[in-house]
């Protein structure tokens, strides 16, 4: 390890792309825009990225649509096939970041690890309506931020000045029992003229932020929730027993001292809280699903029935389940019945043991675009270390910069990596990208566990120490199977 700094030459192919990390509208979602985007995360697996960039666009040109044309015009659900680690997940993942869509991702297997007894497959539907509402209410939330900020303000004022109402009332009763009711009067005003200039001037402080460590009491409201009881799948009840149970449990209140620092995230949080119509997120979130909604279903091929499994009858099942949900259909949640007939559906699967043409007739008619992606290759791992916009290479760069030192990999030693991580695939279980991972842990445990003592100073990866640390492991292949 040299502790020279040294610049690495290998190019961010993504420099050219748009730094705006904002999703665009749909309007502005063009199938090349799409993948473009796409292009900044994920290295490769073109054909994919073409699909489902199509599959997006055609949710908005169904949008435009007459009303009686778009009712018949359903989604083109995706099923990827390929080896894990090639990017599956992570397209569906980041496309949905992209579109500001509801999505979900769901394992195919949930609903068979504990035998006929897994998680009901409508449960899926119901957690992308949660995902949803989470989403809705925070853009509520910022709309009315500056509202609710302007509201906790007022409160915190009237915490800072804390005028009791009934001492005004006194003096105003000792004097119209006197017969002194104008000047009662004029007290009064001049009265209420003072405080609401030492109002003004508190509000000035309070901005400049001069009164942020003062201690103010008030009271917080905590609601009483139940304990539930029960056993497999009632997570999923049609009624929304926790709900009911909520409304007649008491609300209690509960007075905290704390900085007005904080008090005021509270009381703001309280404001927008107030400001915030949940049955109208509620509808908001059920219409984003069913427009909108993305079902990302992985490794659909655990589902596939193999011969000598005792399981078969419930994959058989659970493919038997997926039917009317992919196809479309109306579910029960507790906000709403939700319908999935527009819901754009994304499987996905490594199918090792088995191909798609071995799932169910019925359930791939409903994936009529068939995308396979590719093995990576050791230029892809070159690619996937440097070009992504969160590459490996500036995480971990940016984890030991906490520590005050700067890390630099040269092209050659980025490329022996690539190189190990490769053939360690070949040599052993081939999972993807995930290698990568375990390669720079084990390339920079050292460094890691001492980067205190490096404070201040450049260290440059080249490829004499990379061979120096990998090599030997690298070439037994027992030993890399335990390691790596």
């Amino acid at each position: 390890m040299n502790s020279t700094p040294h610049t690495s030459s290998s190019g961010d192919l993504s420099a050219e792309a748009p730094t705006d990390d904002k999703p665009l509208s749909g309007r502005e979602l063009l199938p090349h825009e799409i993948v473009r985007e796409l292009d900044r995360y994920i290295v490769g697996q073109s054909d994919a990225k073409r699909a489902i960039a199509i599959a997006v666009r055609n949710r908005w040109r169904r949008s435009q649509l007459p009303e009686e044309l778009r009712a018949d015009i359903a989604p083109k659900n995706i099923l990827m096939a390929g080896p894990t680690g090639v990017g599956k997940t992570e397209i569906a993942r980041r496309l949905a970041k992209l579109t500001s869509a509801p999505f979900v991702k769901v394992e195919a297997t949930k609903y068979t690890e504990v035998g006929y007894y897994g998680r009901d497959v409508e449960s899926m539907v119901r957690d992308l309506v949660e995902n949803a509402i989470s989403m809705i209410r925070s853009q509520e939330q910022e709309r009315v931020q500056a509202q609710a900020e302007r509201r906790a303000e007022e409160r915190l004022l009237d915490l800072l000045l804390a005028v009791p109402q009934a001492s005004e009332a006194s003096p105003l009763a000792a004097d119209s029992a006197t017969g002194q009711s104008a000047a009662s009067s004029a007290a009064g005003e001049s009265s209420r003229e003072r405080q609401a200039r030492t109002r003004e001037k508190m509000r000035q402080m309070l901005q400049a932020g001069m009164l942020e460590q003062k201690t103010v009491e008030f009271s917080v409201e905590h609601k009483s929730t139940p304990v539930m009881m029960g056993g497999v799948g009632l997570e999923n009840m049609d009624i929304d027993l926790q709900g009911m149970l909520e409304r007649f449990m008491p609300k209690s209140t509960k007075k905290r001292a704390m900085p007005l620092s904080q008090a005021r995230k509270v009381l703001t949080e309280q404001e927008a809280d107030k400001l915030i119509d949940e049955d109208k997120i509620a509808a908001k979130a059920i219409e984003a699903c069913e427009s909108n909604g993305i079902i990302f279903i992985d490794e659909i091929d655990k589902v596939i029935a193999s011969e000598g499994k005792s399981a078969d009858v419930s994959r058989q099942g659970v493919q038997r389940d997926l039917l009317p949900i992919v196809e479309g259909t109306t579910v029960n949640t507790k906000h709403g019945y939700v319908k999935t007939d527009h819901m754009l559906f994304i499987a996905a699967g490594a199918f090792h043991q088995g191909k798609p043409s071995e799932l169910m007739p019925e359930l791939q008619g409903r994936f009529p675009i068939r995308v396979e992606l590719s093995d990576l290759n050791q230029e892809h791992f070159v690619r996937i270390l440097t070009e992504p916009k969160t590459s490996l290479i500036k995480q971990y760069q940016a984890l030991l910069a906490t520590e005050g030192v700067q890390l630099d990999f040269t092209p050659q030693a980025i490329d022996r990596i690539a190189e190990y991580g490769f053939k360690t695939n070949q040599t052993t279980q081939n999972i993807g990208a995930r290698r990568l991972y375990t390669i720079l842990e084990k390339l920079l445990e050292e460094l890691n566990f001492s980067a205190a003592a490096h404070q201040g100073q450049s260290v440059s990866i080249d490829a004499e120490y990379v061979d120096q640390r990998l090599a030997a492991i690298c070439q037994d292949e027992d030993l890399s199977r335990f390691i790596l």
